[in-house]
């Protein structure tokens, strides 16, 4: 099984949420679709910009902590290292893993 921690934004330097799953797909689906209450659903926080995978769900949870922690200069220098144009990975992890159609 794998973990995952993740970054999801409003739009490009928008608001930003990091969070952390073993079900990315779903995951991703619950705050595009506003499935739970909360701050995502309240801001419009519903597109994946960044994710890292971990084998160990504690491992996951202490890089959530860690990024929640950081300023929010450094977390957008995160997403742009491997995400410059913030384009929706959610799109493209739904497709790859066959969910196109949630």
């Amino acid at each position: 099984m794998s973990f995952f921690v993740y970054i999801m934004a409003s739009k490009p330097y928008g608001t930003l949420y990091t969070g952390h799953t073993d079900d990315l797909a779903r995951r991703v689906h619950e705050h595009q679709e506003k499935l739970r209450r909360g701050f995502t659903a309240r801001y419009g926080v519903d597109k994946l910009v960044w994710f890292e995978t971990f084998e160990e769900r504690e491992n996951a949870f202490r890089r959530e902590r860690q990024i929640k922690e950081w300023r929010r200069t450094w977390k957008i220098a995160l997403i742009e290292a491997e995400n410059p144009t913030w384009r929706d990975l959610g799109l493209e992890l739904n497709n790859l893993l066959g969910f196109a159609g949630w």
